[in-house]
């Protein structure tokens, strides 16, 4: 048999648009083996990628596999979340937990990622002053979401430090053997969280989601589908901030006009947002998804069974929906990007996300008005994933 096209080599792991580029220019779909030697099919084109956003016969349902996916192991109770359910299980599970994201949640945590915020600014003040170059990533990208999170569950002061080295150690994924062992322990501090906020209830997204159910059936999510959800809003809720607030800034940084512009008018930070979100978002691909019959994207046949990978990131810089895709313009009026999916899978996080984003750049772009790159852009180290592209660390300076 013919060996299959390998892209994601090291030029695509230091430059994935340009890799992308060529890929959508040749083809709408392309069969290729992955760094672990799976074989997928890869769908680069925006007209198909949202078509196969919306497709009900695209499962995510690892069952409906037919070549081997193996995939993130997880145990069964962390399994059962949004990501891994399709049609009446997705609608039925998404519809107890919107009642714990509601705006009025969403809206009341403002002042609170504010002043997480402003002390991470401190923070970062301080080494800037001490060192002279401080990492963005470590000191505030990172623990701006982490923060948030453990105050959207009300995790105790005194759980939080092993909780961040359990979540550092998953999304690094370096070590097997440990992520197994963080993925264990996280697992059996959600049950005792859940335990606990069943026990005695509080105002926090656990509590909302214990008591949510379904007024006509009276439904109500089980233990695992607790627990899994939790584990769910860990991963997004803190690896997509994290890397779009380093990515973003960055993009920023390499557009000084853009920047200028931004700091120059605040009103622009709204559309800002969703720019960067089309053009920086580190999720280079969606979830893997899996035919229940034969379907066709652009043109070209994918067997049931197979493995589909929809590219958001080639969607979002194509230039069949997009003028100058490759151009970051925070004055874009059509901007409606597919960072946060699209139909039954969009991300019911996204309003949350949003505001971080938000309210981190105004922070930082108010307190440190002349920061810049203290490496220049070929020095930055980036995280070895065909899956993502984010930042190791973001060195600045003053």
């Amino acid at each position: 048999m013919t060996a299959l096209p390998q892209p994601f080599d090291e030029s695509f792991l230091a430059m994935p648009h340009a890799v992308y580029s060529k890929l959508r220019d040749e083809a709408a779909v392309h069969r290729v083996t992955l760094p672990d030697g799976a074989d997928v099919w890869l769908v680069t084109r925006d007209q198909d990628v949202r078509a196969g956003l919306a497709d009900a016969r695209l499962s995510v349902n690892k069952a409906h596999s037919t070549g081997g996916y193996q995939g993130f192991a997880l145990p069964p109770a962390l399994d059962a979340n949004l990501l891994n359910l399709d049609h009446d299980d997705h609608i039925r599970l998404r519809r107890l937990v919107a009642q714990g994201f509601t705006p009025r949640r969403a809206e009341a945590m403002r002042a609170g990622i504010q002043a997480v915020a402003d002390r991470l600014a401190d923070g970062l003040a301080q080494r800037l002053e001490s060192d002279g170059v401080a990492d963005l990533v470590r000191e505030f990208a990172s623990e701006l979401p982490l923060t948030v999170v453990c105050d959207l569950f009300e995790v105790p002061e005194a759980d939080r430090r092993p909780f961040a080295s359990w979540v550092a150690t998953m999304l690094a994924l370096e070590s097997p053997q440990q992520v197994g062992e963080a993925i264990t322990a996280m697992h059996d501090f959600l049950r005792r969280l859940v335990a606990q906020r069943r026990s005695a209830p509080g105002d926090d997204l656990l509590s909302a989601l214990i008591e949510a159910r379904d007024e006509g059936e009276g439904d109500r999510l089980s233990e695992d589908e607790l627990c899994s959800l939790a584990f769910l809003v860990l991963g997004a809720g803190i690896e997509n901030v994290q890397h779009l607030l380093s990515g973003g800034l960055l993009a920023l940084l390499r557009h000084p006009r853009q920047l200028a512009a931004l700091r120059g008018d605040s009103s622009l930070l709204p559309d800002a947002v969703e720019e960067l979100m089309r053009y920086a978002h580190p999720n280079l691909t969606a979830i893997r998804r899996f035919p229940t019959e034969p379907v066709e994207y652009g043109g070209v046949p994918i067997p049931a069974g197979d493995t589909v990978l929809l590219c958001l990131a080639s969607a979002n810089r194509d230039p069949a929906r997009y003028e100058a895709p490759e151009r970051l313009d925070i004055r874009r009026r059509d901007n409606a990007h597919l960072a946060f999916g699209q139909g039954m899978h969009y991300c019911l996080g996204a309003p949350l996300a949003r505001m971080e984003i938000g309210l981190a750049l105004e922070t930082l772009l108010a307190r440190f008005p002349s920061l810049r790159l203290a490496v220049e852009p070929d020095e930055l180290r980036w995280q070895t994933s065909f899956r993502s592209h984010a930042l190791r660390e973001l060195p600045l300076t003053v």
